[in-house]
Parts: C-alpha cells; structure tokens; sequence
C-alpha cells in the first residue's frame, strides 16, 4: 500500500456523505408526514450495530497498519457511529408525537448517520480490496 492518496473529482466518501445526506432529508420528510415511524425494536438495532461496529474499527484500527487515504474514511464511520448512537439513545429516551418537527429531525439525523456509517464502510472496504478511489 501506499501512503499517497491522490484525489480524484469525485470520491467515495463524498458519494458516501452526499447519499446519507440525502436518505436523512428523506427518513425526516417520511417521519413527519407519518408515513413511516421509528420503532424501539429498530433503534435498539441500529444503535446495537453502531456499537459493534464501534468495537469492530478499533480492533482493525490497532491490528492493522492504515495508509493515510484511510483515516478520513475510518474518521467519517466513527463520527456515523457516535452520531448514530447519540440519536437512538434520543429517540429511546423521549417520546415524540407522530407529526412532530422536533422528531422528525432527530429520526432524520439518527437515519442519517446510520446511514453514513453503512456508506462508509463500504468505501473502507472498497479501499481496502482495491487500494484505489
């Protein structure tokens, strides 16, 4: 592997962040109309899979050497994850109504991040097999 990383027009960390982005806006906008709703079960999920996927990064993080080209991928999971984990936790402990804007943002935001965590670490496996963006 090699430690420079030149950066192409488009990379897969911003197809990454610009798709969570997009999914967030879209589970919010969902969220509010009612269409679809946050249930405990899935938010006991996905905060569980940011949790192991939390202690997963830091194990291939201290077992593995990393080039340079993977610590912004690696950077934007952990800040999916905590964010992820922040907004469960949110969204487990306070009771929104159906059609609340206030819940319908935080349910975007913790989508949102769940997102960016799946998107990313497709880009750091991507990374990883093929050592090129």
């Amino acid at each position: 592997m090699t430690n420079d990383c030149p950066r192409n027009r488009y990379n897969c960390l911003d197809f990454a962040v610009l798709a969570s982005i997009v999914i967030g806006v879209i589970a919010g906008i969902l969220r509010y109309m009612a269409i679809i709703t946050l249930t405990p079960a899935f938010l006991w999920v996905i905060f569980g899979i940011a949790t192991v996927t939390l202690g997963l990064l830091v194990a291939i993080v201290t077992l593995r050497r990393l080039d340079l080209c993977s610590i912004p991928t690696i950077f934007t999971a952990i800040i999916g994850i905590l964010g992820t984990i922040l907004f469960s936790i949110i969204l487990l402990g306070i009771t929104f109504a159906a059609t609340s804007v206030i819940g319908a943002i935080i349910s975007g935001l913790a989508v949102g991040f769940f997102a960016l965590i799946i998107t990313a670490l497709s880009c750091f496996i991507k990374r990883s097999i093929t050592c090129n963006d």
